[in-house]
């Protein structure tokens, strides 16, 4: 009967098959030992607490950037306005079927 079964290591996630030869079905698997997520709790703590100060350094920057929005917006638009007075326009360029 032990020949008629093969142990098969999966590709995938390395578990451990036992397959029968004769019909090709899967008899068991088991599964590999997984290491746990967090190894100290105390320094994912401390992890978490470093993002938090860097997500509010960076919502503080955005809301800065908020702020002076509409002025840059300005100074943009009269820099376009006038560089649309200086140079006048033409019309719309011509096109390949127009000549």
């Amino acid at each position: 009967m032990a020949n008629d079964v093969i142990d098969v290591a999966c590709p995938c996630c390395q578990a451990l098959l036992r397959v029968d030869r004769e019909s090709g079905v899967v008899l068991s698997q088991k599964l590999p030992e997984k290491p746990p997520a967090i190894e100290d709790l105390g320094v994912a703590a401390r992890a978490l607490k470093g993002q938090a100060t860097k997500r509010e350094e960076i919502f503080q920057k955005s809301f800065a950037d908020q702020k002076t929005r509409q002025s840059v917006l300005d100074k943009k638009f009269e820099e376009l306005l006038k560089q649309a007075k200086e140079s006048p326009d033409t019309g719309p360029p011509k096109r390949d079927i127009d000549l």
